[in-house]
């Protein structure tokens, strides 16, 4: 399993995308790489483009999955369309990257090695910008038979919830989600709380997706989802196992998603999160449109 980027940015001279040389393969390819153990593809994509390019990347909406054999070994490869964002240290060649190269669309597809890069540059190229839209479970949380306290909202996470919470910050952090949203429930606080460091920015509390507020006034809560929903900024909301099926479901409705119901179970393992690509305009307005769905359920 690996992952990696088709990167491009916006020059005069029109769109570019980056390559890079690999000396070992003498080939030129686009910046991807394995992923480390218990590594969820997101994380993989932007770290391999960080360690290649030098460049720190924001992830937009998926790519064709790539899936080809090395040595006689399967190998599947999942891709992202990426931008540069700041934080990164820069190019610096290496004895698996010696060369980085910014060109525009025409020359990567000459210079590329392998076809299916040169497909994947056509399909980022023809993406659309996105802005994703991240439903997340809390993590691992005390058993409500275990835990000694009477008001069930204070509740907290295990050790191996705080662990997954720190396990979520990569992932979610690749997709550039800025705005960070959670119930007010201790467990959904404390599983957010190390991506708003990381990402250095405040949790808005929202007790509407809170399981005691949600089941007295959901119709509330869903005005409220749609709201959040018609936001064109990169966001997140955290919230309960018995919040979600209402949670995804009008998210559904809102954006015509019925299709897609298999990819928005609300069966979400601790810590599982679905990201909903939502499609923007020219001008950076949503255009109402979900372009893609991802589901991330293994931490």
């Amino acid at each position: 399993m690996a992952a990696g980027v088709v990167l491009v940015r916006r020059a005069k001279s029109g769109v570019q995308v980056c390559l890079v040389h690999r000396p070992r393969q003498d080939d030129w390819s686009l910046p991807k790489g394995k992923a480390d153990p218990g590594e969820l593809m997101p994380a993989t994509a932007r770290r391999e483009a960080l360690e290649e390019t030098g460049s720190d990347v924001v992830l937009g909406a998926p790519l064709e999955q790539q899936r080809y054999k090395v040595d006689g070994r399967p190998k599947t490869v999942d891709y992202w369309v990426a931008h540069v964002r700041p934080g990164g240290p820069g190019f610096a060649p290496n004895r698996e990257v010696d060369r980085l190269e910014w060109m525009s669309v025409q020359k990567a597809r000459a210079r590329l090695t392998y076809p299916r890069d040169r497909q994947l540059v056509l399909g980022a190229i023809a993406s659309s910008p996105t802005a994703p839209f991240i439903v997340l479970r809390h993590t691992e949380a005390v058993k409500r038979a275990d835990f000694k306290g009477s008001n069930d909202s204070r509740r907290p996470l295990t050790s191996k919830g705080r662990s997954q919470a720190r396990a979520l910050v990569d992932p979610i952090s690749a997709f550039g989600a800025m705005r960070i949203h959670s119930s007010d429930s201790r467990r959904c606080m404390q599983t957010v709380e190390p991506l708003a460091q990381a990402e250095k920015c405040e949790v808005s509390e929202e007790p509407r997706f809170s399981e005691e507020s949600f089941s007295k006034r959901p119709k509330v809560a869903l005005r409220r989802l749609s709201s959040l929903a018609a936001t064109p900024t990169p966001l997140v909301l955290c919230t309960h196992r018995p919040v979600l099926p209402s949670v995804l479901g009008g998210l559904a409705a809102e954006f015509g998603l019925r299709a897609k119901a298999a990819v928005l179970k609300p069966d979400l393992n601790p810590g599982g999160f679905v990201v909903l690509h939502r499609e923007l305009d020219a001008r950076h307005r949503l255009t109402g449109r979900v372009v893609a769905i991802e589901r991330f359920d293994e931490l």
